[in-house]
C-alpha cells in the first residue's frame, strides 16, 4: 500500500451515471488486475474505494458510478485538481491459473477491473472471452475498448435492448472456456457461481471502513476461516466461499 497524491487529466462520463477519470501520479504500488485504490474527499469521513481500470507508468484509470454523495462529488471533479490515494490495496486477480481461453464476466460497475486484466491476459497470448452485463444499452460501456484488445465480447442486457436479452448467465457458454473471473454485484456472483463449469475467481463488493484491513469492518466468512475483503480479498477462489 501507498500513499501518494495524484493530479487529475480527464473526468468525462462514460454511460448516464458512470464516469471515466484519468490520472497521473505513483502507480508503483499497483502489482495486479483487481486492486482497487481508495480516495479521500473533501468533507468525507472514510475514504471511496474505487477498482482499478487500467494503469501504466504514471498513469491510472478509473470507472466508477455515481450511486452517493463521495462519487456525485468525484463526477463534479475538473483536470488539475489533486487527490489523495491509497493505492496498491486488494489481493487482485491470479492470472497464472487462466488457461488458454479464460471467461471473464462482469456486470455493471464490475465491468472496469476486467479490462485490466483481459489486457494483462491478452499479453501473455491468452484468448480471453468477455461477457458484460447491464440493464440497458444506454449504460453499456467498455465493450468497444475490450473488442480493441482481441477479446471476443458478448454484451447482455436486461431488457433486451442490446445483445443477449437477459442475465450474463443467459450469456455463458455451457463449456469452451479453460477458466472463470468474474466482478459484480452479489446476486450475479451467485447465479454465475451456480452455472460456471470450471474453477475461477470471484471479486466481491463490501462496504470498507479503512481499505487496508485494520478495522476488519469488511471481513467475511469463507470455507477456510475469516477473511478480509479489503485485504485477503476482494478477489476469492470459488472453492472457498461460503454463500
Amino acid at each position: 500500500m501507498k500513499r501518494s497524491l495524484f493530479t487529475i487529466q480527464d473526468n468525462q462520463p462514460l454511460a448516464p451515471g458512470t464516469y471515466r477519470m484519468t490520472l497521473s501520479g505513483d502507480t508503483g504500488a499497483i502489482t495486479a488486475p483487481g486492486q482497487f485504490v481508495n480516495i479521500a474527499l473533501a468533507g468525507k469521513f472514510l475514504r471511496r474505494p474505487i477498482s482499478v481500470c487500467d494503469w501504466g507508468e504514471g498513469s491510472l484509470t478509473l470507472i466508477y458510478k455515481v450511486v452517493g454523495q463521495g462519487t456525485a462529488q468525484m463526477s463534479q471533479m475538473s483536470p488539475g485538481q489533486a487527490l489523495d490515494l491509497l493505492t496498491g490495496l486488494g489481493n487482485g486477480y491470479d492470472l497464472s491459473k487462466a488457461g488458454d481461453r479464460p471467461l471473464l464476466i462482469g456486470g455493471g460497475a464490475g465491468v472496469p477491473p476486467l479490462y485490466a486484466l483481459a489486457k494483462a491476459l491478452v499479453a501473455q497470448g491468452k484468448r480471453p472471452q468477455v461477457i458484460l452485463g447491464f440493464n440497458t444499452r444506454a449504460e453499456a460501456f467498455l465493450e468497444e475498448e475490450f473488442q480493441a484488445l482481441g477479446a471476443a465480447v458478448t454484451v447482455a442486457t436486461a431488457d433486451g435492448s442490446y445483445g443477449v436479452r437477459g442475465f450474463v448467465t443467459d450469456a455463458m457458454p455451457r463449456d469452451g472456456y479453460s477458466y472463470l473471473y468474474t466482478c459484480g454485484p452479489e446476486p450475479m456472483l451467485r447465479a454465475v457461481y451456480g452455472k460456471v463449469a470450471t474453477s475461477g475467481q470471484f471479486s466481491f463488493e463490501e462496504r470498507m471502513g479503512c481499505g487496508f484491513g485494520a478495522c476488519m469492518g469488511c471481513t467475511c466468512e469463507t470455507k477456510y476461516g475469516y477473511k478480509r475483503i479489503c485485504r485477503e480479498g476482494p478477489v476469492l477462489e470459488k472453492e472457498e466461499i461460503l454463500w
